[in-house]
């Protein structure tokens, strides 16, 4: 059985200004990788107003998105990957591919595409305790892919996790 992949990103959101900060995805083998997203110029406000986000750590710590999409080809081809279905993840993922001129490699699906078996609301429960009994910080995307690791290995999805 091949294991689901899931992703989840972080973002700025201000009343001028909506882009991602940092994303992880899970790979076949049920590892994650983490980046840090350098912002393009044309998604931050004129004002300069980014509310609590760093953009001096963004722009010396973030990757080029070129490097981001690359990866993203190379480890997600052709997937459907599952997000927790509370963020604007498919409008970061169309914001980040269109700034470079690409189509994203991969599909995205709430994760009730994938375990059917609870309502939203009820797999948002979960995932939220799963966060609280493992320590984890809900804000950082690697925290929300490895909450939806622990939820597919629940339900079955995986077992070596």
């Amino acid at each position: 059985m091949s294991i689901p992949r899931f992703l989840d990103i972080e973002y700025c959101q201000t009343d001028d200004a909506l882009f991602p900060t940092a994303i992880a995805w899970s790979l076949a083998n049920g590892q994650m990788k983490t980046v840090v997203i350098a912002p393009e110029d044309d998604w931050l406000p004129e004002d300069g107003d980014l509310g609590d986000t760093d953009l001096r750590y963004l722009e010396e710590q973030g990757v080029p998105l070129l490097e981001i999409a690359r990866e993203l080809h190379e480890d997600l081809p052709d997937q459907t990957v599952y997000v927790d279905g509370l963020d604007p993840d498919e409008v970061l993922v169309d914001l980040m591919f269109s700034a470079i001129g690409h189509e994203p490699p991969f599909e995205i699906a709430p994760i009730g595409d994938l375990i059917s078996g609870m309502d939203s609301e009820s797999l948002e429960d979960r995932r939220r305790q799963l966060l609280f009994d493992e320590g984890l910080e809900p804000r950082l995307p690697e925290n929300g892919v490895y909450a939806l690791l622990l939820l597919a290995r629940e339900e079955g999805y995986l077992s070596d996790l």
